[in-house]
């Protein structure tokens, strides 16, 4: 699968750990920064980068870590069709997708360790959209809601 992963400077070495990891599992990693964790960044711009890669193709879906998973999981979700949530768990990273469609997983890496991080990024990665008709219905009441509050 094609990932997009970004990081503020907090979750820096988070998200190097988890570019060397998916790409040992054998995933198509596009590493969108930061570079460094010694220079403040903003997780809004990791957001950004994360949600156009996955709104342009560039990437099948997106992983973002910021210090807590918060701030760029609200960030995420101001771009229409990403549908960003923060998993600290694996049932959230599954379920998040197989019911919601979640295309972007947001980690908060001063919550959790790297071993935790990997098994919410393969949860995440191996998931698939149930299409269940319960699911489609909510999901397109969620579209509408996006669509009604589009800000042109």
């Amino acid at each position: 699968m094609k990932i997009a992963l970004a990081s503020d400077h907090a979750g820096y070495p988070l998200k190097q750990h988890l570019v060397e990891y998916l790409k040992k599992q054998g995933h198509d990693v596009l590493d969108l920064g930061t570079d460094t964790p010694n220079v403040p960044s903003d997780y809004p711009d990791a957001a950004k980068a994360v949600g156009e890669a996955v709104l342009d193709g560039r990437a099948e879906r997106g992983i973002i870590a910021c210090g807590s998973g918060i701030g760029a999981c609200i960030a995420a979700n101001k771009m229409d069709g990403i549908y960003a949530a923060i998993a600290h768990d694996v049932y959230s990273a599954h379920q998040g997708v197989e019911h919601d469609q979640m295309n972007v997983l947001c980690i908060g890496a001063r919550i959790v360790g790297s071993a935790v991080a990997e098994e919410l990024a393969t949860t995440f990665v191996n998931a698939k959209f149930s299409g269940e008709e319960r699911h489609m219905k909510r999901f397109a009441k969620l579209k509408a809601i996006e669509d009604a509050h589009r800000q042109n």
